[in-house]
Parts: C-alpha cells; sequence; structure tokens
C-alpha cells in the first residue's frame, strides 16, 4: 500500500506548479488551466485522506470523493463563467493577454 505522504507530496507538486502557472502567465486560458490544476491537487488531497482516515459514522470511504464531486461541480462553473469573460474580452478588445487588458483597471 502506497504511503499517504507520497499522495501529499504528489498534491503539493500539483499545488506549486498551479501557483507557478497564475504567477507567471499572461493569458488567461493559461491561468484558467493553472488554476484547474490546483483544484485536482486539492481532489487528490481529498480522496487520499478519505482512504486512509474514514469517518466512523458512516463507516465508508465515500466523504473524500463526494468533496472531490463538489470541487469538480465548482470548477466547471468557474470554467463557464471564465470562458464567457475571455469571449467578451475577446470581441470587445481584441486580445486575451492580461498585461494589454486595462478594462478592468479603476
Amino acid at each position: 500500500m502506497i504511503p499517504l505522504s507520497w499522495y501529499l507530496f504528489l498534491g503539493a507538486i500539483f499545488f506549486s506548479f498551479g501557483l507557478y502557472g497564475i504567477l507567471t502567465r499572461r493569458n488567461i486560458i493559461s491561468i484558467l488551466v493553472s488554476i484547474e490544476i490546483m483544484f485536482n491537487a486539492a481532489n487528490l488531497n481529498f480522496v487520499a485522506f478519505s482512504r486512509y482516515f474514514p469517518l466512523k459514522s458512516i463507516g465508508d470511504q465515500t466523504t473524500g470523493p463526494i468533496f472531490a464531486l463538489f470541487v469538480v461541480t465548482v470548477a466547471v462553473a468557474e470554467i463557464a463563467i471564465g470562458l464567457a469573460l475571455i469571449l467578451i474580452a475577446y470581441s470587445k478588445l481584441g486580445t486575451i493577454n492580461i498585461g494589454e487588458i486595462k478594462l478592468m483597471k479603476g
């Protein structure tokens, strides 16, 4: 059986890649993909903790995948709203580069 620390280390690596992608990218689509990588790191941790520490009251190991399902649902909503904003910005400004978009600055 693979130890829990390996799953947590892999989740930390995924989260670090996502954070690095958010901080260094200028393209909106790349930033959304980086956010998805961070969500997947959280899902990996939810499922790993559920596998190693099941709830005593329920007696099964379904709480982690249920939380992961909720995270995926939030991620789908985030992508839908993000892509709608990208389409609007591209149709009005002609670019999706964050450095060139000055519309949201006050």
